[in-house]
């Protein structure tokens, strides 16, 4: 039965993925300029469509499990553990995107410190830095309709602060304020300000490098028991007919998931506060 169904969920993806190439075939403008696709391969959207549907793989695999077990239950755990593995690439997505737009913020002081120097304005030196980086993110057209019009800079600057990752422009928006004020060097302040930022992410870096040894034993030592099972499977046993089918593998299969769980969830959480308090 989760034979069949695999088959007919295959067989479906790759109905769909013709029927779109005739429909886009058909919709193209005739005459010249008309794009010709290359033939239509299915299986070369595969990689791409795993990459955008990961969290999937673990119905995936509790499908291949239930085949294997021919039982139903680890179907259900992998369809359930699609959400989780979902919102931990989400999370993971972000915390990415964070330190991208960290190392933004970084390249435009210099960028703007750089400009400063070649004896441009403030203003049209965070024009041309805004430009040629991504430090300000979607907050980029309120700064530099800001700088070319006289407005409010550095509050525009604050505003852009709260992108996530994006909290050393607060940093830019001081060194703004105190040159306008008191007239003092942008570019020297700019200069500061980049050496500190630099610091503090050299600092999460090598804290994250610290760290990869426990992720990595956190992870070696969730797939025992993976590893425990493959054991005896090979020395003749059948520990999934054990497990899904009597009464005692199936206490013991809900004890041990538990226990994997709450262990695993803890020592991320150990790993996490050492990440943070490290930082802080």
């Amino acid at each position: 039965m989760y034979a069949a169904a695999l088959c007919a969920g295959a067989a479906a993806w790759l109905t769909a993925g013709r029927d779109q190439g005739h429909l886009r075939a058909m919709l193209s403008p005739a005459g010249g300029g008309v794009v010709r696709e290359p033939p239509h391969r299915p299986w070369q959207r595969l990689p791409v469509l795993l990459r955008a549907r990961r969290e999937w793989l673990c119905a995936v695999v509790g499908l291949v499990v239930a085949v294997l077990g021919e039982s139903v239950l680890p179907l259900i755990a992998g369809v359930l553990a699609v959400p989780l593995e979902r919102r931990r690439l989400r999370a993971a997505e972000r915390a990415s995107a964070r330190a991208r737009r960290a190392d933004e913020v970084i390249a435009l002081c210099g960028a703007v410190a750089g400009e400063l120097r070649a004896g441009l304005q403030p203003g049209r030196a965070l024009i041309f830095a805004a430009g040629a980086t991504d430090g300000l993110g979607t907050a980029e057209s309120a700064v530099v309709a800001a700088a070319r019009f006289g407005g409010d800079v550095p509050g525009a600057l604050r505003e852009a602060a709260r992108q996530p990752g994006a909290d050393g422009l607060a940093g830019v928006a001081v060194c703004w304020r105190v040159a306008v004020d008191s007239g003092a060097g942008l570019a020297a302040g700019l200069d500061r300000l980049e050496a500190a930022l630099r610091a503090e992410r050299d600092q999460r870096e090598d804290l994250r490098a610290q760290l990869a040894g426990a992720r990595s034993t956190i992870g070696l030592l969730a797939l025992l028991p993976v590893v425990g099972l493959a054991m005896g499977w090979a020395l003749g046993a059948d520990p999934l007919r054990v497990l899904l089918h009597t009464p005692g593998g199936l206490l013991c299969l809900l004890t041990g998931g538990a226990l994997e769980a709450a262990g695993v969830y803890w020592a991320a959480r150990i790993v996490g506060d050492a990440r943070r308090g490290g930082v802080g």
